[in-house]
Protein backbone atom coordinates (compact mmCIF):
# COMPACT_ATOMS: atom_id res chain seq x y z
CA UNK A 1 0.00 0.00 0.00
CA UNK A 2 2.73 2.52 1.14
CA UNK A 3 4.66 2.17 -3.09
CA UNK A 4 0.89 2.59 -4.34
CA UNK A 5 0.74 5.93 -2.25
CA UNK A 6 4.20 6.51 -3.33
CA UNK A 7 3.37 6.48 -6.93
CA UNK A 8 0.34 8.29 -6.75
CA UNK A 9 1.66 11.21 -5.12
CA UNK A 10 4.59 11.54 -7.74
CA UNK A 11 2.19 11.19 -10.57
CA UNK A 12 -0.34 13.21 -9.14
CA UNK A 13 3.03 15.80 -8.57
CA UNK A 14 4.39 15.90 -11.75
CA UNK A 15 0.11 15.93 -13.44
CA UNK A 16 -0.02 19.24 -11.50
CA UNK A 17 3.20 20.55 -12.68
CA UNK A 18 1.63 19.67 -16.41
CA UNK A 19 -1.11 21.38 -15.54
CA UNK A 20 1.39 24.72 -14.80
CA UNK A 21 3.07 23.91 -17.60
CA UNK A 22 0.35 23.73 -19.95
CA UNK A 23 -0.81 27.39 -18.52
CA UNK A 24 2.01 29.18 -18.46
CA UNK A 25 3.67 27.63 -21.60
CA UNK A 26 0.62 25.71 -23.97
CA UNK A 27 1.01 23.96 -26.93
CA UNK A 28 0.96 20.53 -25.35
CA UNK A 29 -1.96 18.98 -23.03
CA UNK A 30 -1.04 18.87 -19.30
CA UNK A 31 -1.06 15.16 -19.25
CA UNK A 32 1.83 15.31 -21.66
CA UNK A 33 4.09 17.33 -19.96
CA UNK A 34 3.37 15.40 -16.91
CA UNK A 35 4.29 11.71 -17.97
CA UNK A 36 7.52 13.64 -20.06
CA UNK A 37 8.28 15.11 -16.27
CA UNK A 38 7.55 11.54 -14.44
CA UNK A 39 9.99 10.38 -16.87
CA UNK A 40 12.47 12.73 -16.49
CA UNK A 41 12.33 11.89 -12.70
CA UNK A 42 12.56 8.09 -13.13
CA UNK A 43 15.87 8.58 -15.54
CA UNK A 44 17.14 11.14 -13.15
CA UNK A 45 16.12 8.58 -10.34
CA UNK A 46 14.72 11.36 -8.60
CA UNK A 47 11.95 9.27 -8.26
CA UNK A 48 12.05 5.45 -7.41
CA UNK A 49 11.87 3.13 -10.10
CA UNK A 50 11.22 0.11 -7.57
CA UNK A 51 9.08 1.10 -5.70
CA UNK A 52 6.72 2.56 -8.56
CA UNK A 53 7.02 -0.78 -10.69
CA UNK A 54 4.23 -2.60 -8.94
CA UNK A 55 2.24 0.33 -8.94
CA UNK A 56 2.41 1.38 -13.33
CA UNK A 57 2.64 -2.57 -13.85
CA UNK A 58 -0.85 -3.02 -12.06
CA UNK A 59 -2.44 0.30 -13.92
CA UNK A 60 -0.92 -1.19 -17.39
CA UNK A 61 -2.46 -4.79 -16.52
CA UNK A 62 -5.96 -2.82 -16.50
CA UNK A 63 -5.90 -0.19 -18.98
CA UNK A 64 -8.75 -2.21 -21.08
CA UNK A 65 -11.17 -0.27 -18.67
CA UNK A 66 -10.43 2.55 -20.07
CA UNK A 67 -11.17 1.70 -23.48
CA UNK A 68 -14.58 0.66 -22.35
CA UNK A 69 -15.92 4.35 -23.29
CA UNK A 70 -14.69 3.90 -26.74
CA UNK A 71 -16.32 0.86 -27.32
CA UNK A 72 -19.29 2.59 -26.15
CA UNK A 73 -18.85 4.84 -28.98
CA UNK A 74 -18.15 2.26 -31.31
CA UNK A 75 -21.75 1.04 -31.32
CA UNK A 76 -23.28 4.42 -31.23
CA UNK A 77 -21.26 5.21 -34.83
CA UNK A 78 -22.73 1.82 -36.02
CA UNK A 79 -23.55 3.33 -39.08
CA UNK A 80 -20.43 5.86 -40.00
CA UNK A 81 -18.83 2.18 -39.89
CA UNK A 82 -20.38 0.12 -41.71
CA UNK A 83 -20.11 2.46 -44.40
CA UNK A 84 -16.32 3.11 -44.47
CA UNK A 85 -15.74 0.83 -42.14
CA UNK A 86 -12.60 -0.85 -44.63
CA UNK A 87 -11.21 2.50 -44.80
CA UNK A 88 -10.96 3.36 -41.01
CA UNK A 89 -9.15 -0.07 -40.80
CA UNK A 90 -7.33 0.50 -43.48
CA UNK A 91 -5.84 4.06 -42.32
CA UNK A 92 -5.17 2.39 -38.85
CA UNK A 93 -3.19 -0.73 -40.08
CA UNK A 94 -1.58 1.79 -42.07
CA UNK A 95 -0.89 4.68 -39.23
CA UNK A 96 -0.08 2.25 -36.97
CA UNK A 97 2.54 0.39 -38.36
CA UNK A 98 4.04 3.58 -39.71
CA UNK A 99 4.48 4.58 -35.85
CA UNK A 100 5.84 1.70 -34.65
CA UNK A 101 8.08 1.67 -37.45
CA UNK A 102 9.26 4.93 -37.05
CA UNK A 103 9.88 4.32 -33.03
CA UNK A 104 11.50 1.41 -33.69
CA UNK A 105 14.15 2.79 -36.04
CA UNK A 106 14.80 5.88 -33.56
CA UNK A 107 15.02 3.63 -30.84
CA UNK A 108 17.63 1.58 -32.76
CA UNK A 109 19.52 4.66 -33.42
CA UNK A 110 19.54 5.97 -29.99
CA UNK A 111 20.29 2.75 -28.70
CA UNK A 112 23.75 2.58 -31.48
CA UNK A 113 24.52 6.04 -30.41
CA UNK A 114 24.83 4.89 -26.71
CA UNK A 115 26.53 1.56 -27.56
CA UNK A 116 29.29 3.45 -29.88
CA UNK A 117 29.93 6.19 -26.46
CA UNK A 118 30.35 3.12 -24.52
Amino acid sequence: MNNALYTVVYISICLIVGYLFNHLIGGLPPSLYGMVLFTLLLHFRLCDALRVKASITWGIKHMGVCFVPAGVGIINHYQLIKTHGIMLVAITFISTFLILTFVGLLFQSIENKSNSID
